[in-house]
Formats: C-alpha cells, sequence, structure tokens
C-alpha cells in the first residue's frame, strides 16, 4: 500500500517536466494509457470473462465508472491549474466528504469525531481559501481540485450503497470505465494534439505506473488491510506527491499549505487512528 501511494503521488512531478501538452490533452492521453493498460491487465488478472461479467453487473458499476471519469478529469486539469500540494491537500477531504453523502444519502450515523474532523478539516481547507485569494490568486485550479474529492464520496456511497443490497461493485472494471468516459469526454477538446514524443511518453508511464497498476494493487490490498489502516496509509499520497513536487520539480509549498494542509491531515489521521482503537 506504501508502494501503491508512491505511485500515485508521481502524478504531480511528472506533470511538471511535459513540454507541450495541454490541460485537456493531458488528460486524453492518461486515460488513454490507462484504458489500454487495463486492457491487458484486466484478462491477466481477473480472466477473459471479466468483460462478460461488465456487462451484466447493473447500473451501480456504470454509475461508479462515471464517478471515476470525473476524478480522473478533473484531478489532471487541476493539476495543470493550481499547485500540486493545493490538489493534494483538497483530495485528502474524500473521507470526510464521503462520510456526509453516506449520512444524508444512506442514513449512516457518523460519529461525533467525525462531526470534529470534517469541522477541522472545512476550517484548513477555508484558510487555504482565504490565504489565496487575499494574495490575489486564482482560485479556479483549486475549486476544480475540490471537484475530485465531491466525486469520490459519490464513488463510495455507491459502492457502500450497492454493498447494502447485496451487490458488490468490482472497482477494477469501474476504473476501466472510468478511465474510457474521461478519454471520450476530453477528446474533442484535446483536438488539436500538442504534446511531443517526450511527453507522450511522460503520459504513457502515467497511464500504466500511476493508475492502472496502483489501482490493481490497491484492490489486493484492501482484501488484506483493514478499513483505517488503508485510510492512513492513503494519506501518504499527499506527502509523497509534496515532497516529489518539491525535490523533482522545485515547486515549494506556500505557508497556506502547510497550516492548512496540517489542519486536514492532522484532522483525518486523529480521526482514522481514534476509530481504529475504539475497533480494537
Amino acid at each position: 500500500m506504501v508502494l501503491v501511494t508512491l505511485l500515485w503521488s508521481t502524478a504531480g512531478v511528472v506533470s511538471r517536466h511535459l513540454e507541450h501538452a495541454q490541460k485537456f490533452e493531458v488528460t486524453f492521453w492518461r486515460s488513454f494509457f490507462t484504458v489500454c493498460s487495463l486492457l491487458v491487465i484486466l484478462p491477466l488478472f481477473q480472466g477473459r470473462q471479466v468483460f462478460g461479467r461488465m456487462r451484466h453487473s447493473g447500473a451501480a458499476l456504470w454509475w461508479s465508472g462515471l464517478c471515476w471519469s470525473g476524478m480522473f478529469t478533473f484531478f489532471m486539469v487541476a493539476l495543470m491549474l493550481t499547485t500540486v500540494a493545493n490538489v493534494l491537500v483538497t483530495m485528502s477531504l474524500t473521507p470526510l466528504l464521503t462520510a456526509l453523502a453516506t449520512r444524508i444519502f444512506i442514513g449512516h450515523r457518523i460519529p461525533l469525531r467525525t462531526w470534529l474532523a470534517i469541522v477541522v478539516a472545512g476550517a484548513g481547507i477555508a484558510f487555504m481559501y482565504a490565504s489565496q485569494l487575499g494574495q490575489g490568486m486564482s482560485l479556479l485550479g483549486t475549486l476544480v481540485a475540490l471537484c475530485v474529492p465531491i466525486a469520490g464520496a459519490a464513488n463510495w456511497t455507491i459502492t457502500q450503497h450497492a454493498h447494502a443490497q447485496g451487490k458488490d461493485i468490482d472497482l477494477i472494471p469501474a476504473v476501466l470505465i472510468g478511465a474510457v468516459l474521461s478519454s471520450l469526454v476530453t477528446l474533442p477538446l484535446a483536438w488539436p494534439f500538442q504534446a511531443s514524443a517526450w511527453d507522450l511518453g511522460l503520459l504513457f508511464g502515467l497511464g500504466l505506473g500511476q493508475l492502472a497498476v496502483p489501482c490493481v494493487l490497491a484492490v489486493v490490498c484492501t482484501r488484506v488491510l483493514k478499513a483505517p489502516e488503508v485510510a492512513l496509509l492513503g494519506l501518504l499520497e499527499v506527502i509523497f506527491g509534496i515532497l516529489l513536487a518539491w525535490v523533482g520539480a522545485g515547486e515549494v509549498p506556500g505557508h497556506d499549505v502547510f497550516v492548512g494542509g496540517s489542519l486536514v491531515i492532522g484532522a483525518l489521521v486523529t480521526n482514522e487512528l481514534v476509530a481504529w482503537r475504539l475497533r480494537q
């Protein structure tokens, strides 16, 4: 799972070394290469019958794929509009937004500790937004990044609702559907292509090594690790991503990111550790 988060975290630093590819073209090629990779990996991992099962998996699989598509698309566009640190810290809100979504749409009870975590993390994000606005920075990239945890929360809510009805969603085919939809949506916006051969090589690496392979590994990890362990280890993506962008692209996080990000990550870690302790 540590390897998974390290692979996920490479998107930011790699995107900073692209030569000519623009926002939607970057998103298209990464999603397209993810599709190509999963079309090879899926039959090896689950057998050729996996594609037949997808046709009979019901609407929940396709709704999940739509959510994955939104996550893929908004994430890469946000990376091209704002700093890696802003995107990753904003993305880390997914567990808390999921808790809110499941409370509203499914009726799940939210413990007091999670309500407190939501308030503290919300304060951290608000501080980041206010600081950037005060410095005259554009909030567009951060607002686009906020769409990623919203789509993620919708995805996990759909997954939990399907599980409650005895219909578990196979996440890897859902990722494939999401990548296909993301490619189709961004293709008209990406035309005419401007990516160089260097760009295509980097984007192929993202499609295979930053999405396809770690997503398959993450599914394997969830069969062994408990949910709090996965959630806590998943936060390493934020730390790895900021460090890689700092060391590999010279993108130094601002003071607002350190303060706001510390509140967000601290709230998430505390919430998961308390939940883990109570379960034990």
